[in-house]
């Protein structure tokens, strides 16, 4: 059973700054891309990095993670050796049993389940961002340089520097000093989350962390400066393509609206780097015969007669003859009525604009401007308005302005 390489998958977020977007499902599981969801990323990476044992590590509103993930078959890891496992937390035999408290915690709580793979080296990899990397290089690189953690690194920008865990290192690469969201940074190399770890160092320090009652059992807390301060190789690994964490609503949008801009550099055409997902079985989407359709993508199982711009489409939606919609999101079974107009918005899993509904508007010079949401299942009424930022959880009758 022994493995060289296991990868952990923190998928437990709560996503509260996705507001009504994951009311009801945990931010891993939030649809994106017109097709996938946003955990198909790290997991897809896992299977085209030659990484073939995953453990899912979940927290809130599990249930449809689990459901999506099932037994992994899509993206080809329904192994009997090794595969995909959901790991929620348990109650342990004389133990009232816990909520994963931190990062850190939650693999300690799982520290039985790499055990029982041995693995000579931990990829950890967060469940809520967007890219394409090959983590065997990066495995490669701790190896080569004999680390006990190597850290995935981007370069930003010195303002942006402030938002991140910033890793100071020397010319070759290896970490002297790491400073959580400093206010004058000193570097520009921001921690991506995404770590490899020796296992063997890395259970000494969970444990010796759970045992510290002050700790926040977290990695950019407490793991990486301990490990630090103990003297331990550090490294930096370099990451030069696209990543976006899709923590915020704005950040949502961007990352749906670079899939329509060619050079973004995020391509989910590249047949060498594919991105599986668990798709249902849909017919092919149909357009009508006064539709517009531009510069979008659009998902089986959609019926446009209406116009839509510069937006993407999941299945089964509906845009009726004479809607509009433009830079907008419109996930599984969302309903667009005819005369409905939705733009710069984000309406969720079957939500219903009616007729003459305006969701939303275009950018303007007021600083509260922002980007409108409609949560799952929500109705927005006839000639109803749901201005630009707002955040729609429940019904708007007709005619009434949110």
């Amino acid at each position: 059973m022994k493995k060289e390489v296991v990868a952990m998958l923190l998928a437990g977020g709560q996503g509260s700054r996705l507001y009504a977007l994951t009311s009801h499902v945990a931010k891993p599981a939030v649809p994106f891309g017109g097709k996938y969801r946003i955990i198909d990323f790290p997991l897809s990476n896992c299977v085209n990095s030659g990484i073939d044992t995953v453990g899912v590590l979940t927290q809130y509103r599990p249930l449809e993670l689990n459901s999506y993930i099932g037994n992994g078959q899509p993206w080809d890891l329904d192994r009997s050796d090794g595969g995909v496992h959901i790991l929620p937390p348990y109650m342990r035999e004389g133990d009232q049993g816990t909520w994963y408290k931190g990062t850190a915690n939650a693999i300690y709580q799982n520290i039985g389940f790499l055990d029982l793979y041995d693995p000579d080296y931990v990829v950890i990899l967060s469940g809520d961002h967007i890219y394409k990397m090959d983590y065997s290089d990066m495995v490669a690189q701790h190896k080569k340089t004999e680390a006990a953690c190597t850290i995935s690194v981007l370069e930003v920008t010195l303002e942006e520097a402030t938002r991140f865990g910033i890793m100071n290192a020397h010319p070759d690469g290896q970490v002297y000093e790491f400073e959580e969201k400093p206010k004058h940074p000193k570097s520009t190399l921001a921690s991506m989350g995404i770590y490899v770890f020796t296992w063997s160092k890395l259970r000494e320090y969970l444990i010796a962390d759970e045992a510290d009652p002050n700790s926040s059992n977290d990695f950019g807390k407490n793991i990486i400066p301990n490990m630090l301060a103990a003297g331990e190789k550090l490294m930096t690994y370099r990451f030069s393509g696209y990543w976006k964490d899709v923590g915020t609503i704005d950040s949502l949008w961007d990352a749906n609206m670079d899939l329509l801009a060619p050079r973004s550099g995020i391509n989910l055409y590249d047949p060498s780097w594919p991105i599986y997902a668990r798709s249902p079985i849909k017919p092919p989407h149909i357009t009508g015969p006064n539709a517009v359709v531009s510069h979008s993508l659009v998902t089986g199982g959609s019926q446009v007669d209406g116009r839509v711009e510069n937006s993407v489409l999941f299945h089964s939606v509906t845009v009726e003859e004479g809607a509009h919609v433009e830079y907008s999101i419109l996930m599984p079974g969302a309903v667009v009525k005819a005369g409905a107009t939705v733009s710069y918005a984000i309406v969720a899993e079957n939500a219903v604009v009616e007729a003459d509904a305006r969701v939303g508007a275009p950018p303007n010079a007021d600083p509260k401007w922002g980007i409108a949401v409609v949560a799952s299942g929500v109705t927005i009424g006839e000639k109803a308005t749901v201005s630009p930022s707002a955040m729609i959880r429940t019904d708007v009758k007709g005619g009434e302005q949110a």
